[in-house]
Order: structure tokens, then sequence, then C-alpha cells
């Protein structure tokens, strides 16, 4: 199902303007119009997700397919890329700007502008264990869907 409102299910209905570089029946890849570096793509899926949780497994798959074709790919266009950072931003809380799942394909070189900030700091094992389980829980919980 489609969202008629959503820009990304216009650019795939080829209803609004993108400079798609991958098509096939289930997923688009283009150009993101405000690229963090040249060959900064978006992978989406056709059908409307607006996140993992309504993302079905087997698109889910589809749409990671393309990205790490097209992630491969970027290391061979002659663009600066020396590597390539695959990201997700699903939710409002992890920076998500527009409602229907994309993956990010981003090239990345040194000393390019792309940056997420963060306090990272060793933590006990009893708290990583306690997290752990807290994790399985919630896998238990999805089987249970």
């Amino acid at each position: 199902m489609q969202n008629n409102e959503c820009i990304f299910c216009r650019i795939a209905r080829g209803e609004a303007e993108a400079s798609v570089v991958f098509e096939d029946d289930h997923v688009i890849a283009f150009m993101d119009l405000r690229p963090v570096t040249p060959g900064h793509l978006l992978v989406i899926p056709k059908k409307h997700a607006v996140g993992l949780e309504d993302l079905p497994d087997d698109l889910g798959r589809q749409v990671w397919t393309a990205a790490h074709r097209l992630g491969r790919a970027l290391r061979l266009t002659g663009l600066r890329c020396e590597g390539v950072n695959l990201f997700l931003a699903d939710g409002e809380a992890a920076f998500q700007e527009v409602f229907h799942f994309h993956l990010h394909v981003i090239p990345r070189f040194k000393g390019d502008p792309f940056r997420i900030h963060t306090d990272q700091r060793v933590h006990e094992r009893t708290q990583l264990d306690a997290t752990a389980e807290a994790v399985r829980r919630g896998l238990v919980a999805l089987t249970r869907q």
C-alpha cells in the first residue's frame, strides 16, 4: 500500500522527480537531495512502510541487498569513496525526517563532514548481560506476534 501524501511513495510511482540509480519491482534507489557526500543514496521499498516495525522481513532483505550492492558499486565510480556507511534512522528520536523507511548509503572519505557524536564508555559486564537479556526477551515477544 502506498501513501498519496508521502514524497517517497510519489517517487516510487514516478510522480515526483528523483535521480534514480537503481530500480526493480520492490525497491528503488535515488540520490539524496541533501547529500552528506557526493554519491549519497537513499534505498527505499516501493511499498510504504514507516519504519522497521511495519517493514516485512523479506522486503527488508531486498532493501539491504540493493544497498549492499550499491555500496560496493560506489567504490567503482571514481567518486571519493574510501569507505561506506549504511545508515538507518528509524523513528523521530533516531532523526528520521521522512516517515517512509529508507536506508542511506553514504560514501565516506577522510575528512568528510558526516559525524555522529556519542559518549561511548565501557560498561560493566553485568549491565551488558542485563541488556542482552532484555533484547532476548524482545526477540521472544517478536516471535509471538
